[in-house]
């Protein structure tokens, strides 16, 4: 009986970890659309995985210390020249999620 209840953990475990993947990548697909098209990001910033060369902003994959909540912050309030695209609800709260949740999973690569 031991056995058959950790095979069936297991196994709820695995579909979990399966199901998070997939939503983890539709996240980032849906982010590199945020990125480069809907927010424009692309315009100002370089950022390698999304195929970017602006020049007007930092190039993100040399932002030292950049992660989620920074990404997060900075696309919510604005910084320098940055428009804030939360405070002026350019992007809502989901899109900036999924946006900051792209680009902290990007940098570097």
């Amino acid at each position: 009986m031991k056995i058959k209840g950790f095979l069936l953990f297991l196994t709820f475990y695995f579909l979990f970890i399966i199901q998070k993947s997939f939503a983890d990548e539709a996240k980032m697909i849906k982010g590199l659309e945020i990125f480069n098209e809907t927010a424009a990001c692309a315009a100002c910033h370089v950022l390698k995985a999304a195929g970017s060369e602006g020049n007007i902003g930092p190039n993100l994959d040399t932002v030292e210390g950049l992660n989620y909540d920074s990404v997060m912050d900075i696309v919510t309030h604005g910084l320098g020249v940055m428009p804030a695209f939360g405070e002026d609800e350019i992007l809502t709260k989901e899109q900036i999620d999924i946006v900051s949740f792209y680009v902290a999973n990007s940098v570097g690569k």
